[in-house]
């Protein structure tokens, strides 16, 4: 199993340690499940202050055979020697799948601990199911694996998911399922723990099935048609709305190309520019410098190097317009992610 790489120090406390072992075996299991990826992951890794304040290792692909993009990433940041911070140790696997084939969907999912240095610590869970060209069947075996494990919080973490992956300038959701747990906790660390090992192993089995049964479908001219869009819409999705994604490029510019790794490798610029006029007028600017920042191509590959630009766009669009981020995704709860790596 995986680690993080060299030189980065892991949380000093009990609860970080155990969230930073679950999240790599997570990310273990993803790489031993998914359907012929082993032999187009690489390994990358990065270290936050050099290391002393943690780092983090992903796994990922870039135009294999069998995935457009994949990237399996785990981070684990701790304050343990800074006493101006209150954030002791913020742990996470983020997880996005684009399969190269169409007719498979793909996925997002992402498990993580805040624990903060007065004791209380969070979770934060996500998982949805994002299809390009959408199969039923697929939806309700994703939603047959997911719900039982949310127990009596099932309809809540549907609804917060459906929130969340809203795109009011589309009037459309990211995906066809959706599951969004912000801020969740018990008084018992260990119980929800295993909560969280329980729903990432479940999404891991159920998606890993689904792929199995339609990574190697033929598809056509006009499903391929259908992705260019769908990929668009993802990335229109995430660099526009997603909290996450913002929080973390705004939190540090160590790990740019990391953190939008879960973009697909193509997109249509004109549509992109087509969505323009659907945006609140603060955030038309932000679009602009996105689509800017893509190669003059159709399609757009998205690579490294424009990965990187975007992280800049996005850093650049929200330091100067903070009050931008109300147009940002959100449930019923907004963790103060970035304020939580700010000195007291």
């Amino acid at each position: 199993m995986q680690s993080l790489p060299n030189g980065a120090t892991t949380p000093s406390t009990t609860e970080g340690q155990s969230a930073l072992e679950l999240v790599l075996s997570l990310q273990h299991a993803f790489e031993q499940k998914l359907p012929s990826i082993q032999d187009e992951l690489q390994t990358f890794s990065w270290l936050r202050d050099e290391g002393k304040h943690g780092g983090g290792l992903r796994r990922a692909t870039s135009l294999g055979p069998h995935y457009d993009r994949a990237s399996i990433n785990v981070s684990s940041v701790h304050y343990d020697d800074d006493p101006a911070r209150s954030l002791q140790s913020a742990t996470a696997l983020s997880t996005i799948i684009h399969p190269k084939n169409p007719l498979a969907p793909s996925l997002h999912c992402h498990i993580s601990l805040t624990h903060m240095k007065d004791g209380r610590f969070y979770w934060r869970l996500m998982a949805d199911l994002n299809p390009s060209n959408p199969v039923k069947e697929h939806e309700v075996r994703f939603r047959a694996a997911v719900r039982p494990c949310c127990a009596h919080l099932v309809d809540y973490a549907e609804a917060q998911g459906d929130r969340y992956f809203f795109i009011p300038a589309l009037n459309r959701h990211r995906g066809v399922a959706h599951y969004y747990l912000e801020a969740y906790h018990t008084d018992d660390f260990e119980k929800d723990l295993e909560f969280a090992l329980r729903f990432g192993e479940a999404v891991i089995d159920v998606y890993s099935g689904i792929l199995e049964d339609s990574i190697h479908l033929k598809y056509s001219e006009a499903d391929l048609a259908k992705q260019l869009e769908y990929h668009t819409t993802y990335f229109f999705q995430v660099l526009t709305l997603d909290r996450g994604t913002t929080s973390g490029v705004l939190v540090h510019d160590q790990n740019d190309v990391g953190i939008m790794a879960s973009l697909p490798s193509h997109v249509d610029k004109e549509l992109l520019k087509s969505w323009a006029e659907h945006m609140p007028p603060i955030q038309k600017p932000l679009l602009k410098g996105l689509i800017q920042a893509l190669p003059n191509l159709h399609p757009a590959p998205v690579d490294d190097r424009t990965r990187a630009e975007l992280a800049k766009v996005v850093r650049a669009h929200y330091t100067a317009h903070p009050e931008a981020l109300k147009f940002q995704a959100s449930g019923d709860v907004t963790p103060p992610t970035v304020q939580n790596h700010k000195p007291k």
